[in-house]
C-alpha cells in the first residue's frame, strides 16, 4: 500500500504566496479516515450536543488529549457523507484554521509563526480569497485567520491547563466501553473520562476552585457528552459489522 505523503507545510511569505488565493473549506474528503479530532475546553457544551468527548493519550508528548469521537472504528469518520460533505451541525474548530497553522519558526523554535499547507485542495491561484494585496498588504482574509489562530492557539493552551488539573488529581480514568451496534457489540478501548464518583469526593474548597476557574461547566458537558455513543452507534450500524474496536493515540 502506498504510504500517506507528509503534507507540505512552508511559512506564510508575502512574495512567496503574493499570488496564492485560499477557497472555503466545502469538502470533507481528506477526512474520511479520522476517527478523532483535537478539541478546546470552550467547544464542549456545543459539540457535546453531538460527539463522544473523551480524552486518550497523545503519541507525542505522553499527555492525555481532549477529542470529539468521529466513529467506533479506527480509519472510519462517520460525520463525512457520501458526498464528502460533514453530517453533523457544528464542526470541530480545528478544522476551521486549515490550511493555515502556527508552527515553530526558523530562527527561534520558541516563537511560532504562520505557515501553510501549500499542497492543501484549497489553496490555488486561481480563485479563492487572496492572502495578500498588490501592494503587498495582507488582505482583511488573512487577518481574519490570524487572528483565529492566535483565539484557538489561547483555547488549546487552556483545554492543556484544564485537563492536567483533572489528571493530577485523580479525576481521569481509563474506561473500555462496550457499545451494542446492531446486533453486535463493540469495545472500545484506550479512553479516558472523567470519573464522576471521585468529582463528588472532591473538597468543598477544590470544587469551589473549579467552579471559580469556569470548570464545571465544561466538565458536566464531557459527561454529557457521553450519550452521543448511542448516536455514533446507530451511523456505524448502517455500516458493515465490525468487532472489537482499539481507540488509536492521538497524535
Amino acid at each position: 500500500m502506498k504510504s500517506k505523503q507528509s503534507p507540505k507545510i512552508v511559512p506564510l511569505n508575502k512574495e512567496q504566496h503574493k499570488n496564492i488565493k485560499v477557497r472555503d473549506l466545502t469538502s470533507f474528503e481528506h477526512l474520511q479516515s479520522t476517527h478523532m479530532l483535537p478539541v478546546t475546553a470552550h467547544e464542549f457544551a456545543r459539540l457535546g450536543a453531538e460527539y463522544p468527548i473523551v480524552f486518550v493519550k497523545n503519541t507525542d508528548t505522553n499527555e492525555l488529549q481532549a477529542v470529539a469521537l468521529l466513529s467506533l472504528k479506527v480509519g472510519e469518520n462517520l460525520f463525512v457523507n457520501e458526498v464528502n460533505k460533514w453530517r453533523g451541525v457544528f464542526v470541530p474548530g480545528c478544522l476551521g484554521n486549515h490550511p493555515f497553522m502556527l508552527s515553530p519558526s526558523n530562527n527561534n523554535k520558541d516563537q511560532l509563526t504562520v505557515a501553510l499547507v501549500e499542497d492543501s485542495p484549497q489553496v490555488d491561484e486561481a480563485e479563492g480569497n487572496a492572502l495578500f494585496a498588490e501592494d503587498g498588504e495582507e488582505t482583511e482574509y488573512l487577518k481574519a485567520r490570524k487572528e483565529a489562530l492566535v483565539s484557538y492557539l489561547e483555547s488549546d493552551r487552556l483545554t492543556k491547563v484544564f485537563t492536567k488539573t483533572l489528571n493530577e488529581l485523580e479525576l481521569l480514568t481509563a474506561k473500555n466501553i462496550t457499545v451494542n451496534v446492531g446486533a453486535e457489540k463493540v469495545n472500545i478501548n484506550g479512553l479516558y473520562i472523567i470519573d464522576e464518583k471521585k468529582l463528588g469526593e472532591l473538597p468543598e474548597e477544590k470544587f469551589a476552585d473549579f467552579r471559580k476557574r469556569g470548570f464545571l461547566p465544561v466538565i458536566y458537558a464531557q459527561l454529557g457528552s457521553l450519550h452521543q455513543l448511542s448516536k455514533l452507534a446507530k451511523l456505524q450500524a448502517e455500516r458493515p459489522a465490525s468487532s472489537t474496536v482499539e481507540v488509536s493515540q492521538a497524535s
